[in-house]
């Protein structure tokens, strides 16, 4: 599908996002680490309900076409997404929405529900953790030389970035999680999670590679009144692999 990309500057920031749909609940679909519109979200903003929903997805702060300026991983780096998306929907005029956010999406996704809480309508979130455990740093590291990942994984990420742009976006990244695990213990945003006070769905992969067993139900259990959808077979990308069946779940809770 064709849909035009828009831009908008937020306090300096070009931001390039695209929208779809003309329905009354606004959802932002917020991408993962080095992730864009089109590589972590064709699939909602193809099959979500546009008659029910107005879907914005965007390319976060140096990623995407959401350059210059390059990437800047500072340990405050979910934060300052956090507050970016919440002042790119204040710039669009959308006072209300709910979020779709994927892996460190859905980490910055709960920093805006927290922080904004009369603007978010519904929060839901996959692959997303409030902290990081030692093992996690050490997986980080062993996929740190992009030669280890799958020819299926990066290569839509060279053609946007390069490969040497790409491994050294990566490098960034995994240093700013090894600073926060060193400054914090590994702190995310586990002070924002008392702080959510909208309906929460929680959904996991149960093989997800990424993310160690015990997030979804450390969420569930922090987060008042959330609720878990667990898919048996799904890794880190259920949204991709599994796109009708999220759709379907996420529409349900979305409407009710």
């Amino acid at each position: 599908m064709h849909l035009q990309e828009q831009t908008v500057n937020v306090n300096g920031q070009i931001i390039n996002y695209v929208k779809t749909g003309e329905g009354n609940k606004t959802l932002l679909c917020f991408p993962g680490a080095l992730g864009t519109i089109w590589s972590d979200f064709k699939p909602q903003i193809a099959d979500l309900d546009k008659t029910k929903f107005t879907v914005i997805a965007w390319d976060p702060p140096g990623y995407g076409s959401s350059r210059p300026p390059e990437r800047n991983f500072s340990v405050k780096f979910y934060e300052n997404d956090a507050d970016t998306a919440y002042n790119f929907m204040m710039q669009l005029g959308i006072k209300k929405f709910s979020l779709l956010g994927w892996s460190d999406g859905g980490i910055s996704s709960m920093i805006i529900s927290a922080k904004y809480p009369t603007v978010v309508d519904k929060l839901i979130i996959w692959g997303a953790n409030a902290y990081v455990i030692p093992e996690e740093i050490q997986s980080y590291e062993k996929i740190r030389d992009i030669s280890q990942w799958s020819d299926r994984m990066k290569a839509p990420l060279i053609k946007l970035y390069t490969e040497e742009g790409l491994q050294t976006m990566w490098n960034n990244w995994c240093d700013a999680l090894n600073q926060i695990f060193i400054k914090s213990g590994g702190d995310l945003c586990k002070e924002s999670l008392k702080n959510i006070t909208c309906p929460t769905l929680i959904l996991h992969g149960d093989k997800d590679p990424m993310v160690a067993d015990e997030h979804p139900e450390y969420l569930a259990s922090n987060i008042k009144g959330a609720k878990l959808y667990r898919f048996p077979e799904g890794k880190h990308n259920i949204h991709l692999r599994f796109s009708r069946e999220f759709n379907d779940v996420v529409t349900e809770f979305l409407l009710k």
